[in-house]
């Protein structure tokens, strides 16, 4: 196993433990402080105002140490800029939510329009590039790939949009998008050397590393947030990695959570709308369902951590 890897790792670790703290009194003086929705879980209201943009910090360092990484491994270099440019998105999304101390930010079709713009080039590279699609590794398949022909393109979207809007839900609890998305990344370096492909393999090294290095400060009781600069990124990274091992399919196993998440919020709105007002679940996304139920933060943070893990062995099993 190459050294290099795990010099990327503490690389992306030292510089995102460094910036973040440097960056939360800088938050503070900008008055760049979370704002939480009065019809949430009440519990939350104390941390109002607790700064949020965090993710400017890690993936600063993942910039920083992916960038340099690049020159040696330019096959990380699209999956990258997909990263960097779903952060700008959650970046433009935080800001307005900052500036004009309003929880929502984009509207929904601003920050859909401009997900799909972004996905669409993506898609179009992976589909054009030999070595990535149409073909898919089907799970449980000892490997066996197939070729998906033009419906590679909407696979691309469905995999992208889904995951994106996956770890943004699952972003609502001290620590929990930061530790689920570590276990995660931990799958995507070893199927990366299984693999053989060096630049994904770096990449989720690096990842992994300025996750770790967030999560000294995300950990509860949270002394910064990531925001959606850095839950839309982590989307993102988690895709677009995906997609390139040619394992869009193995993200239903690995990134299960995300998934829950994503679908709890779904089936809560369906089936307000179409019982005039009943609910399934206390509060969604399912995390604060939980919440509500008796269990701590830390307690939910483990379980869906643990969730994970299992889902991961049992997703390298399945390559």
């Amino acid at each position: 196993m190459k050294v290099v890897f795990f010099v990327g790792m503490a690389a992306s670790f030292l510089l995102s433990a460094v910036l973040c703290p440097m960056l939360i009194p800088v938050l503070r003086r900008l008055k760049f402080g979370q704002q939480v929705r009065e019809e949430g879980n009440p519990e939350h209201l104390k941390k109002q105002g607790t700064p949020t943009m965090g993710g400017i910090a890690f993936l600063a360092a993942v910039l920083a140490a992916g960038g340099v990484s690049a020159i040696w491994f330019p096959e990380l270099l699209p999956t990258l800029l997909l990263t960097i440019g779903f952060g700008v998105i959650g970046f433009i999304d935080d800001y307005i939510k900052v500036v004009r101390k309003h929880s929502e930010g984009f509207k929904p079709w601003q920050k859909l329009l401009c997900q799909i713009v972004i996905t669409g080039a993506f898609a179009v590279y992976c589909y054009l590039n030999p070595s990535i699609g149409p073909s898919v590794i089907l799970p449980f398949t000892g490997g066996k790939e197939w070729n998906m022909g033009w419906l590679y393109i909407p696979f691309v979207f469905a995999c992208v949009l889904g995951t994106d809007n996956g770890t943004n839900f699952t972003d609502g609890l001290d620590g929990l998008c930061t530790t689920v998305t570590i276990v995660v990344s931990v799958f995507l370096f070893l199927a990366g050397i299984r693999c053989g492909h060096e630049g994904m393999t770096m990449l989720s090294g690096i990842f992994m590393g300025a996750l770790m290095g967030f999560l000294l400060v995300n950990a509860y009781p949270a002394k910064m947030f990531m925001g959606d600069t850095g839950s839309l990124a982590i989307g993102g990274f988690v895709a677009g990695t995906a997609l390139t091992l040619k394992m869009g399919w193995f993200i239903i196993l690995i990134g299960l959570v995300y998934l829950i998440e994503v679908l709890s919020v779904i089936l809560q709105v369906g089936y307000f709308k179409l019982t005039h007002g009943k609910r399934i679940f206390k509060m969604a996304p399912i995390h604060h369902h939980f919440e509500l139920s008796g269990f701590s933060e830390t307690q939910i943070v483990a379980m869906f951590a643990i969730v994970t893990v299992i889902l991961g062995f049992i997703a390298y099993l399945a390559m």
